[in-house]
């Protein structure tokens, strides 16, 4: 009887660290609606939008032309015939996709400009 009652402490402990902890990732992901969508994203893509600043090396992502120059100038350094990874080509990948998504929440009807897509991948021939 005892045991039942420790692991039921430990487990109601473990449920409000959880709870305060998700608090707090919506608190620092912007708080109220937005901050829920942010965290919906992130958990999406998988990766956070700071983590795909630094990828990209990028401080503003509203300077999209210089987000596209990086994106290109990574993707192609690290293309398998140039020597590259194919892993770390991958994250910038998803690190620009996470931008454009961050970018889509902020104005949902992009101009034709705004819109960035990534280049495709060349084929394996």
């Amino acid at each position: 009887m005892v045991g039942a009652q420790v692991v039921g402490r430990a487990f109601t402990r473990a449920l409000r660290e959880e709870i305060n902890a998700s608090k707090q990732a919506a608190a620092k992901a912007g708080g109220g609606q937005a901050g829920q969508q942010r965290a919906a994203i992130n958990l999406k893509s998988g990766i956070t939008l700071e983590e795909a600043m630094q990828i990209l090396n990028v401080k503003d992502i509203d300077a999209t032309k210089t987000v596209q120059e990086k994106y290109d100038h990574l993707f192609k350094v690290n293309e398998k015939k140039a020597g590259g990874s194919f892993y770390i080509q991958s994250k910038v990948v998803r690190a620009k996709e996470r931008i454009d998504e961050e970018l889509l929440q902020k104005n949902p009807t992009p101009s034709a400009e705004e819109t960035l897509t990534p280049p495709t991948p060349p084929s394996s021939s």
